[in-house]
């Protein structure tokens, strides 16, 4: 059945804790926006996609998203099949074209998720077996974030992670901390779990001469990995990093479509790489990154942007299938106070569920419905 109907509406969910990316509004309070969608079919069947902008880690916006949907992607929806992804990809990218990669991808990860969760509705699928035969994992394990400029306050979000149940720990380095500090941390962390997986992102602070004096130091201070140290375009810096060989080097930031991905790895800049459906365009072009991590021997991680429920299933999802073993830094549970889904889907604990509802496998409540303004209908 095609898509006759789209609709999208904004929903900000209130905020837990303190995280670099997210300040307060003029209101004071802290939120995390996200703009949903829905597809309806010619039956009356819906499926529902989230897109989450931070500007303070991409350029894309709540107003970007918004506008893009409604006057650009919305219109050319309408009679297409929500199974075929290759065609939905296609029509985005005709609509918003490509510059040195995928244009405004957390926006058309919106649409990649509605699709994904209609066409499981349809069909009576989850969304993981679009992506693969194979039965994937059932659950994933999480890793707690560590965003601290204090070591009194790391000490606080450790023993807060470790009280819900978490054991494993991903921690920010780079500005505005020193590298000093980021060692103080690191050997912080390790002492607290000593057989937790550490894992360090620097989100491209690094410059490569700090880079290559401190790595050395965070691997003997029981760090396993290095995600993003340098901007993405780095490509001697990157190189420089892998020769050194002191931590496995992964790259996040700048890895937005396939092809980006193959080149960077066809380049020798990476050992591993870290996957996020926003940032990806979703889960169609995910799945097809992960197999070329597979083809190049790169290992894989998993993470998000502070994802609320609709894209942390989708994310579940994903890594259940490519078979993400290690922690997933997918904070969203951490950060968010609450939740549009109601059923049972957010963990309390480190132990995320694949959902095997259809589609996606939520359901949302009418705080979801509220916000949707039609958009595009056909006639």
């Amino acid at each position: 059945m095609p898509i006759i109907k789209v609709e999208i509406g904004q929903y900000d969910y209130p905020f837990a804790g303190e995280f670099k990316f997210f300040e307060p509004g003029p209101d004071g309070r802290v939120v995390r926006p996200s703009v949903l969608i829905r597809l309806t079919d010619e039956d009356g069947l819906s499926g529902w996609g989230q897109a989450v902008p931070v500007p303070s880690w991409t350029y894309e916006t709540v107003e970007t998203v918004t506008s893009t949907l409604a006057n650009h992607l919305a219109p050319k929806l309408l009679g297409a099949d929500p199974a075929d992804f290759v065609d939905i990809h296609r029509r985005m990218e005709r609509a918003i074209r490509p510059g040195l990669t995928t244009g405004q991808p957390l926006c058309k990860a919106a649409v990649d998720l509605a699709c994904f969760d209609l066409a499981g509705k349809q069909q009576g699928k989850s969304a993981g077996e679009f992506l693969s035969d194979k039965p994937g994992l059932s659950e994933l394990t999480l890793s707690w974030t560590i965003n601290a400029t204090s070591l009194e306050a790391a000490e606080e979000q450790l023993a807060s992670g470790y009280g819900r149940g978490y054991r494993n720990f991903n921690f920010k380095v780079g500005y505005p901390q020193t590298p000093m500090y980021d060692l103080a941390l690191a050997e912080l962390i390790h002492d607290f779990t000593p057989d937790g997986f550490c894992w360090a992102d620097a989100n491209t602070a690094y410059d490569l001469e700090t880079a290559l004096e401190v790595l050395p130091r965070l691997a003997d201070a029981g760090v396993e990995v290095m995600e993003s140290p340098l901007p993405p375009m780095d490509v001697a810096g990157y190189r420089a990093l892998r020769q050194q060989g002191a931590l496995p080097i992964v790259m996040d930031e700048g890895v937005i479509a396939p092809r980006d991905a193959e080149t960077f790895m066809s380049l020798g800049m990476m050992d591993g790489l870290t996957l996020k459906i926003g940032r990806t365009a979703g889960l169609w072009n995910a799945c097809q990154i992960a197999s070329l991590a597979q083809k190049h021997g790169i290992f894989l991680l998993g993470s998000g942007l502070c994802d609320p429920d609709l894209s942390l299933a989708a994310s579940a999802h994903v890594f259940a299938r490519v078979g993400i073993d290690k922690p997933c830094a997918l904070n969203g549970p951490q950060y968010l106070a609450e939740t549009l889904d109601v059923s049972g889907f957010m963990p309390v604990s480190d132990q995320l569920v694949v959902p095997t509802g259809p589609g996606l496998g939520l359901r949302f409540n009418g705080r979801a419905e509220a916000t949707l303004t039609i958009v595009a209908e056909a006639a």
